[in-house]
Protein backbone atom coordinates (compact mmCIF):
# COMPACT_ATOMS: atom_id res chain seq x y z
CA UNK A 1 0.00 0.00 0.00
CA UNK A 2 1.19 3.50 -0.66
CA UNK A 3 2.30 5.96 1.96
CA UNK A 4 -0.19 8.47 0.55
CA UNK A 5 -3.38 9.11 2.48
CA UNK A 6 -6.05 6.55 1.61
CA UNK A 7 -9.56 7.23 0.49
CA UNK A 8 -11.68 8.93 3.15
CA UNK A 9 -14.00 6.67 5.09
CA UNK A 10 -17.64 7.73 5.20
CA UNK A 11 -18.66 9.37 8.44
CA UNK A 12 -15.17 10.72 9.16
CA UNK A 13 -15.60 13.91 7.15
CA UNK A 14 -18.36 16.27 8.29
CA UNK A 15 -19.03 17.37 4.69
CA UNK A 16 -19.09 13.86 3.24
CA UNK A 17 -22.47 12.98 1.78
CA UNK A 18 -21.44 10.49 -0.79
CA UNK A 19 -18.90 7.77 -1.42
CA UNK A 20 -15.66 9.00 -3.03
CA UNK A 21 -16.53 7.53 -6.42
CA UNK A 22 -19.76 9.56 -6.54
CA UNK A 23 -18.21 12.81 -5.27
CA UNK A 24 -15.24 12.91 -7.63
CA UNK A 25 -13.35 10.66 -10.04
CA UNK A 26 -10.63 8.44 -8.63
CA UNK A 27 -7.07 9.57 -9.12
CA UNK A 28 -4.63 7.37 -10.99
CA UNK A 29 -2.77 6.22 -7.87
CA UNK A 30 -5.93 5.45 -5.88
CA UNK A 31 -7.42 3.55 -8.83
CA UNK A 32 -4.24 1.47 -9.22
CA UNK A 33 -4.15 0.59 -5.51
CA UNK A 34 -7.85 -0.28 -5.33
CA UNK A 35 -7.72 -2.30 -8.55
CA UNK A 36 -4.97 -4.50 -7.04
CA UNK A 37 -7.25 -5.23 -4.09
CA UNK A 38 -10.30 -5.92 -6.25
CA UNK A 39 -8.26 -8.08 -8.62
CA UNK A 40 -7.01 -10.16 -5.67
CA UNK A 41 -10.60 -10.61 -4.47
CA UNK A 42 -11.89 -11.60 -7.91
CA UNK A 43 -10.79 -15.19 -7.33
CA UNK A 44 -13.36 -17.24 -5.33
CA UNK A 45 -10.67 -19.05 -3.31
CA UNK A 46 -9.05 -15.75 -2.27
CA UNK A 47 -12.42 -14.21 -1.43
CA UNK A 48 -13.24 -17.22 0.77
CA UNK A 49 -9.77 -17.11 2.36
CA UNK A 50 -10.26 -13.45 3.28
CA UNK A 51 -13.67 -14.27 4.75
CA UNK A 52 -12.27 -17.21 6.72
CA UNK A 53 -9.46 -15.10 8.14
CA UNK A 54 -11.75 -12.17 9.01
CA UNK A 55 -14.31 -14.39 10.73
CA UNK A 56 -11.78 -16.59 12.55
CA UNK A 57 -11.89 -16.44 16.35
CA UNK A 58 -9.46 -13.82 17.59
CA UNK A 59 -9.27 -12.10 14.19
CA UNK A 60 -6.32 -14.11 12.92
CA UNK A 61 -5.92 -17.58 11.48
CA UNK A 62 -3.07 -20.04 11.23
CA UNK A 63 -2.38 -21.29 7.73
CA UNK A 64 -3.02 -24.76 9.16
CA UNK A 65 -6.66 -23.70 9.74
CA UNK A 66 -7.06 -22.42 6.18
CA UNK A 67 -6.12 -25.52 4.20
CA UNK A 68 -8.95 -27.88 5.20
CA UNK A 69 -11.95 -26.00 3.74
CA UNK A 70 -10.55 -26.12 0.18
CA UNK A 71 -10.10 -28.83 -2.41
CA UNK A 72 -6.70 -27.47 -3.48
CA UNK A 73 -3.14 -28.22 -2.38
CA UNK A 74 -1.25 -26.43 0.37
CA UNK A 75 1.08 -24.71 -2.14
CA UNK A 76 -1.98 -23.34 -3.94
CA UNK A 77 -3.36 -21.93 -0.67
CA UNK A 78 0.05 -20.40 0.03
CA UNK A 79 0.02 -18.76 -3.41
CA UNK A 80 -3.45 -17.28 -2.81
CA UNK A 81 -2.41 -15.99 0.61
CA UNK A 82 0.66 -14.38 -0.97
CA UNK A 83 -1.57 -12.60 -3.51
CA UNK A 84 -3.81 -11.31 -0.70
CA UNK A 85 -0.75 -10.15 1.24
CA UNK A 86 0.80 -8.40 -1.79
CA UNK A 87 -2.52 -6.67 -2.49
CA UNK A 88 -2.41 -5.21 1.02
CA UNK A 89 -5.49 -7.06 2.25
CA UNK A 90 -3.89 -9.26 4.91
CA UNK A 91 -0.88 -9.14 7.17
CA UNK A 92 1.11 -12.16 8.29
CA UNK A 93 3.64 -13.30 10.84
CA UNK A 94 5.65 -16.51 11.20
CA UNK A 95 5.39 -18.11 14.63
CA UNK A 96 7.53 -21.20 14.86
CA UNK A 97 6.66 -23.43 11.92
CA UNK A 98 3.29 -21.78 11.18
CA UNK A 99 2.29 -18.50 9.58
CA UNK A 100 -0.65 -16.54 10.98
CA UNK A 101 -2.78 -14.16 8.91
CA UNK A 102 -5.10 -11.30 9.79
CA UNK A 103 -7.18 -8.89 7.71
CA UNK A 104 -5.89 -5.31 7.50
CA UNK A 105 -8.82 -3.11 8.57
CA UNK A 106 -7.58 -0.05 6.66
CA UNK A 107 -7.75 -2.01 3.38
CA UNK A 108 -11.33 -3.09 4.05
CA UNK A 109 -12.20 0.50 4.98
CA UNK A 110 -10.88 1.71 1.61
CA UNK A 111 -12.90 -0.88 -0.31
CA UNK A 112 -15.99 -0.23 1.77
CA UNK A 113 -15.78 3.54 1.39
CA UNK A 114 -15.55 3.23 -2.36
CA UNK A 115 -18.51 0.87 -2.67
CA UNK A 116 -20.85 2.43 -0.11
CA UNK A 117 -23.06 4.48 -2.36
CA UNK A 118 -26.18 5.98 -0.73
CA UNK A 119 -29.57 5.28 -2.31
CA UNK A 120 -29.90 8.99 -3.11
CA UNK A 121 -26.66 9.04 -5.10
CA UNK A 122 -26.90 10.56 -8.56
CA UNK A 123 -27.24 8.05 -11.38
CA UNK A 124 -26.78 8.42 -15.09
CA UNK A 125 -29.92 8.91 -17.17
CA UNK A 126 -30.86 5.91 -19.25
Amino acid sequence: MSKQAGLPVLGQDDGACCAPMVREPLGEEAAAELSRMFKALSDPVRLRLLSLIASHEGGEACVCDLIGPFDVSQPTISHHLKVLREAGLVGSERRGTWVYYWVLPEALAQLSALLEIPAAAPTAAR
